[in-house]
């Protein structure tokens, strides 16, 4: 069974963004087949004027980050929302995944060094697309009332937990126009 390669190996990114994918050019694509997102949600909760806060999850560094692991943050914090404070918040990711992976697989194993090609064509095939972030960028916002503060920081705090690198939750009062 063929697993994913850890976090740590693609989270800093350094190397060129491959993402032109064009379905009127399809012979100009750097990328023949693009992977699917995991990621399909973009936004929950009820959208309303009547929000008095809004908390954001902001990358400190620049980051990497794959659309499995965004998904995984999502429905963590969402989860917790929607038990506790159903209808009385709006949660959004702020980010979308479109940065494609590449990856070249090598055989291991008894007699790999026979099957395998080495460095040959190492370009790679496409494995999954991240969202590039720079630092101070949001990943996640939610607007929510004062007095549901702490679990909105909960949430938040749930979320970081599942996406690599470093993050800092951020509080800002909206202000009402009337």
């Amino acid at each position: 069974m063929a697993r994913l390669r850890p976090a740590r190996t693609m989270r800093i990114p350094n190397s060129q963004s491959w993402s032109r994918y064009s379905l009127k050019k399809p012979r100009k694509n750097f990328v023949r087949a693009l992977p699917h997102t995991s990621l399909l949600v973009f936004k929950m909760g009820v959208e309303s004027n009547a929000y008095d806060m809004k908390v954001t999850l902001d990358a400190i560094d620049k980051i990497q980050i794959r659309s499995n692991s965004i998904e995984a943050a999502r429905t963590n914090a969402n989860k917790l929302l929607e038990a506790n404070i159903p209808n009385q918040y709006y949660f959004t990711v702020c980010v979308y995944p479109h940065n494609v992976i590449r990856e070249h697989k090598m055989a291991t194993g008894a007699g790999a060094d026979r099957i395998s090609q080495g460095m040959t064509n190492a370009f790679g095939r496409p494995v999954s697309v991240a969202a590039r972030l720079r630092s101070g960028s949001s990943v996640f916002m939610i607007k929510t009332s004062k007095e549901n503060r702490k679990l909105a920081y909960q949430a938040m705090k749930r979320a970081k937990s599942k996406l690599s690198g470093s993050y800092k939750i951020n509080f800002q009062e909206i202000n009402k126009a009337s």
